[in-house]
């Protein structure tokens, strides 16, 4: 009953990775290819945990596996295995990019949020404006004769007041208190605050 059965037959070991990184180090292309078919698997997986984005992960895997061929001399076998130390550079560069794809769409966020516009409505523009030329029309109707003549004179023709006195033919001191005062009534009718 102790016996180990195994369905695929015998276990086989795997490939000595520390020997062939130290024959990608003296530059065998077959040395790397080897390690490539043995560590390729597992660096994708663990890219693809961090990614998460199929596409990503492989340039990233192929980008990992380019590093493992330009830095394999600075693989020190005392401090560990060969794999943990890919799956390392792996998981630094796959954070890497995680981080690079997210300062991409926040910039492109902020860009978007100041360079975001209010829409200009010209059908509201023309619309608030004929509301607000009503409103003084009809506030205009609240003055008296004098008071109405006196604004319109200088308001809309562009008259000073001693043109507006010369016009009318009141004192300048009558025409000036006539406008003081249409002004007050006309504040208060448009309900604009002091």
């Amino acid at each position: 009953m102790g016996t180990v059965v195994h369905l695929s037959g015998p276990a086989r070991p795997g490939p000595d990775l520390k020997e062939l990184l130290a024959r990608v180090v003296r530059g065998e292309r077959d040395a790397f290819s080897a390690l490539y078919d043995a560590v390729a698997g597992p660096v994708f997986g663990l890219v693809r945990r961090v990614v998460r984005d199929p596409a990503q992960s492989e340039e990233v895997t192929q980008e990992v596996l380019l590093e493992v061929w330009r830095t394999a001399v600075r693989y020190r076998a005392e401090r560990g295995e060969v794999l943990p130390w890919v799956l390392t550079i792996a998981h630094r560069r796959a954070v890497d990019r995680v981080r690079s794809a997210q300062a991409a769409a926040d910039r492109e966020q902020r860009v978007a949020a100041a360079s975001h516009a209010a829409a200009f409505d010209e059908v509201a523009e023309q619309v608030e404006g004929r509301l607000e030329r009503e409103q003084v029309r009809r506030c205009l109707k609240t003055l008296t004769e004098l008071q109405r003549e006196s604004l319109t004179l200088a308001y809309y023709r562009g008259y000073t007041y001693p043109q507006v006195a010369e016009v009318l033919g009141a004192p300048l001191g009558t025409v000036k208190t006539r406008m003081r005062d249409a002004l007050i009534r006309m504040r208060d009718c448009l309900g604009v605050g002091t």
